[in-house]
């Protein structure tokens, strides 16, 4: 059920594009790290094998015939690309926001603040380098007084992000760029959002919990506790989700029990860390009995599996990981390891996702530089070979 939700299982009822992912999922985390390509892009092709960026990038930040943003970024799981349509149902955020203590009049007292709402208000929509800059000259994270500005007004929803230029954010009026279909559904109350966002959080889940459900789009697990039983899901028992195997209450998407029990083919691919299919760890290794962690941002030398191990999802298990690197026109394998205990068919699935990402990032080669186990290394080395 959790694969089918995520567009994972069954060839028929996969996503056919980008924009069917974004629907999908209603969002693909942001991040900053590009391995093979960008995370936004990895979830794309775990779903849909060699996507073009140019899709990709229409189905985030294209517009639609009407010439009209498809896609708004925003506060949902961590920093999300979403469908245009979501952007009411995060009101109950951006009042939270406005209410944080660290930011109490920043808005109405900082001369910053004028300025920049005066510039896009007369020249248009401006990234942070039309506006000045985002830098501060210290660490990355020491922002400019003008990055602080538009994005806490971002934050409150004043200025809204439909594109990017390069990998730079695009703000605009959020008066001048929210469709006005979308903006005429106002800024509903928090019950209702959180109600509207866990029956949209069940449909990309298939079954989860209230803790799965909140996790999803951080919402408040007390609210969210208190409005699933309104949002359309249905009562679950699932067997074994508890503590020695004990059954544990959950709510299900009612489409998802409509195909519980049918068949479907598998995808065989290399998983980005920050897919929603793995966003939420608890619920990972209740599912796949698989512990995930992002190690980008952990020291070198504390890493286990490498800088951006990548969980590896054959026959609908995730049986090992690839931290992966590209070098010139090579596909290089840092490190490879597997589950113990593991069988020859999932040495063959490793080989045959490093094939397929290997060709979608236009590499001709494959190399592999360590294994765990250390066996591991001739039987995938000749499983590539062969592949």
């Amino acid at each position: 059920m959790a694969l089918r939700a995520q567009g994972l299982l069954g060839r028929g009822s996969r996503p056919r594009d980008p924009a069917a992912v974004l629907r999908r999922l209603r969002a693909l985390q942001l991040d900053t790290i590009s391995v093979l390509a960008r995370s936004h892009e990895l979830v794309c092709y775990a779903r849909l094998g060699a996507v073009g960026r140019p899709a990709v990038e229409a189905a985030c930040w294209g517009t639609d015939d009407a010439g009209e943003p498809v896609a708004v970024e925003y506060w949902a799981h961590a920093a999300c690309i979403m469908p245009i349509e979501m952007w009411p149902w995060f009101a109950f955020r951006r009042r939270k926001l406005a209410n944080h203590p660290r930011w109490g009049g920043y808005v109405d007292t900082n001369p910053v603040v004028g300025e920049v709402l005066k510039r896009l208000t007369v020249e248009g929509a401006l990234t942070s380098s039309d506006l000045g800059g985002s830098k501060n000259g210290g660490p990355w994270w020491d922002w400019s007084p003008m990055k602080v500005a538009v994005e806490r007004l971002l934050d409150l929803g004043e200025v809204i992000c439909t594109s990017r230029r390069g990998w730079k954010r695009v703000y605009d009026l959020t008066e001048r760029a929210l469709p006005s279909r979308v903006a005429a559904l106002g800024e509903p109350p928090d019950e209702e959002c959180w109600r509207t966002l866990l029956a949209m959080a069940g449909r990309a889940l298939g079954v989860a919990t209230v803790q799965d459900l909140a996790e999803y789009f951080r919402l408040p697990v007390q609210a969210a506790a208190k409005a699933v039983a309104d949002s359309g899901l249905v009562p679950a028992t699932v067997d074994g989700w508890g503590g020695d195997g004990a059954a544990v209450r959950a709510w299900a998407d009612p489409g998802a029990l409509d195909v519980l029990g049918t068949r479907g083919r598998h995808r065989t691919t290399l998983v980005s860390p920050f897919d929603s299919l793995i966003w939420d760890r608890p619920r990972t290794a209740r599912l796949f009995g698989f512990t995930h962690r992002i190690e980008a941002y952990t020291p070198s030398p504390l890493r286990v599996h490498g800088y951006y191990p990548m969980p590896v999802l054959a026959g609908g298990r995730l049986v090992g990981r690839v931290d992966p690197k590209r070098v010139g026109n090579t596909l290089v394998a840092r490190q490879v390891s597997l589950i113990e205990p593991w069988r020859h068919e999932q040495v063959h699935a490793v080989a045959e996702a490093l094939r397929e990402a290997a060709d979608w990032v236009g590499c001709d080669g494959i190399a592999v530089e360590r294994c765990d186990p250390e066996r591991l290394g001739p039987l995938l080395k000749a499983a590539i070979d062969a592949s």
